[in-house]
């Protein structure tokens, strides 16, 4: 007799997300995000390269509205990712792995991503209206 198979654990219909898979989710895709705007800071650096014209017209593009938002998600990116990688080493280290002290970094993290994005996008487009 065939046995009949098992459902994955936990099963998709009764998982409940959690804060610190939440963020865990969201620390792998601002990794993901880094790599990609990696790349295009590597074709900003071939465009200077490359000359005036090629240089000018990269700038051009990162002013437009599609531009000015490719910066803002990654400069998102990379803020989250920082912020939850110093939180990574302290558990790396042994320290705030209990579940109280993982929940309240967590949110600290989430506070001060959204204080330093804020900061960021303040001080980074005010200048160019």
């Amino acid at each position: 007799m065939a046995a009949k198979p098992r459902p994955l654990s936990p099963h998709l219909q009764i998982y409940s997300p959690q804060l610190t898979s939440m963020l865990s989710i969201a620390h792998r895709a601002s990794g993901a995000a880094l790599c990609a705007g990696g790349v295009l800071i590597l074709l900003g650096l071939l465009a200077l390269a490359d000359g005036f014209e090629s240089w000018n017209y990269f700038r051009a593009q990162c002013g437009t509205w599609y531009g000015k938002f490719v910066i803002a998600a990654f400069a998102a990116a990379m803020t989250y990712h920082w912020l939850n990688g110093i939180r990574h080493l302290f558990w790396d280290a042994g320290y705030g792995l209990d579940i109280k002290r993982t929940y309240a970094t967590g949110k600290l993290v989430i506070a001060a991503f959204l204080l330093l994005f804020a900061l960021i996008m303040w001080l980074g487009f005010r200048s160019t209206q």
